[in-house]
């Protein structure tokens, strides 16, 4: 018998069209009578936002707004968020946007009831209070933040990506609207959904997955290997928007409860480095590691080939094969720049990819991967991805 393991997920997910209207409901429910509506200037200039602070006034919550977050989370947006939260004494905290809205709001909540920097907390289980009740309500298809115990804050001083895992991170509330993802572009629904889709995969073949998240990440597969491209092409495609969206929500939670890998580790100092955003920088890995990985458990990775929509094939290694081919020709046919693209040579790789290497060892994920990568190795995955 395998061993008991802990699952967990946020202690309300409301899914499906309308979903972010019940914010004032959950944050009365909650207790909230002052909330922090953490997001970006997109979205306090466009109509989600005040559609959020309408229903929060409506049901008694003041509502105050923190919309700095304005690229990747660091510690600046941290400590601007903090501040306001303290200022105005807020007692609940919305977080309102894509991954990096939703990792500041989860962020500023801990650190409203635990001492110290942020960065004194970078690993896991180091947090010992319980944060601000947090409710999460995400308008892109992709990082499942509203579901996680995780959060990645940036050290702009040391060009680290910091991933902070506790449960007490984790969101009391989701509310899970495909509505809101129906204006996203091209461009970022190709960068959240393949980095939804890395979840779901690393979720499954990590060497800390489980039976509950192993069912999670494998119909977050099912879903997004259906439904991603045609979100893509058809940004209006409401059925396809929302089962996006659903995958996109169950590989957060199947990564949540198992860990990501190898993919992930490389792709964090990509990020702090060359400043490529997550998404992006995971599509580009994405394929290379597969390969890299395969014969560390071709069987899981068959299983991915199958929830792709393949057939197996003679043996469990050209089932998953024809699987990592399949995923590149998803990336291939959804336009995700390479890194050279995006700006990155190998003049500019050179004087980093030794660190960038150690960053990834250090930040713990590769030891989930099912073949496990030396240093040199990931080095010269780095250099194959250009």
């Amino acid at each position: 018998m395998s061993q008991a393991r802990e699952f967990r997920i946020p202690r309300s997910i409301r899914f499906g069209s309308g979903a972010s209207r019940e914010v004032g409901a959950e944050a009365k429910a909650l207790g909230g009578s002052r909330a922090l509506i953490v997001t970006d200037a997109f979205m306090r200039s466009g109509g989600n936002c005040a559609a959020v602070e309408k229903t929060l006034q409506a049901a008694g919550i003041a509502t105050h707004i923190y919309d700095g977050v304005n690229s990747e989370p660091d510690l600046t947006h941290v400590r601007d968020g903090l501040a306001l939260q303290q200022q105005y004494s807020c007692d609940l905290i919305v977080a309102l946007g894509g991954g990096s809205p939703l990792d500041a709001g989860k962020a500023i909540a801990v650190m409203a009831t635990n001492t110290g920097k942020i960065a004194d907390y970078m690993g896991s289980g180091k947090l010992t209070r319980p944060g601000l009740p947090l409710i999460a309500i995400p308008t892109t298809a992709g990082t499942g933040s509203e579901a996680t115990q995780f959060t990645i804050i940036t050290d702009t001083d040391h060009d680290v990506k910091m991933l902070i895992g506790s449960p007490f991170i984790l969101p009391l509330v989701a509310l899970v609207d495909p509505d809101l993802t129906l204006a996203m572009p091209r461009g970022l629904t190709a960068a959240t959904g393949l980095d939804a889709l890395t979840h779901g995969i690393e979720a499954y073949v990590s060497r800390k997955a489980q039976p509950l998240s192993d069912l999670m990440a494998l119909s977050a597969v099912r879903l997004l290997g259906e439904n991603l491209l045609p979100a893509w092409e058809r940004p209006d495609d409401q059925e396809a928007r929302s089962k996006t969206m659903l995958g996109a929500l169950q590989a957060g939670i199947a990564f949540s409860n198992s860990s990501v890998a190898l993919v992930h580790g490389m792709s964090r100092p990509v990020g702090a480095v060359f400043h490529v955003a997550h998404g992006v920088s995971n599509a580009a890995l994405l394929g290379e590691v597969m390969d890299f990985s395969v014969p560390g458990d071709p069987e899981r990775y068959a299983d991915i080939a199958v929830a792709l929509g393949l057939n197996r094939q003679g043996n469990a290694e050209a089932t998953a094969r024809a699987g990592v081919a399949r995923v590149k020709e998803l990336i291939r046919a959804m336009q995700v720049p390479s890194y050279s693209q995006l700006g990155v040579s190998k003049e500019k790789l050179d004087p980093v990819a030794g660190k960038m290497a150690d960053d990834a060892i250090a930040s713990g994920s590769p030891a989930n991967n099912p073949r496990l990568a030396t240093r040199d190795e990931i080095i010269s995955l780095y250099y194959k991805v250009l």
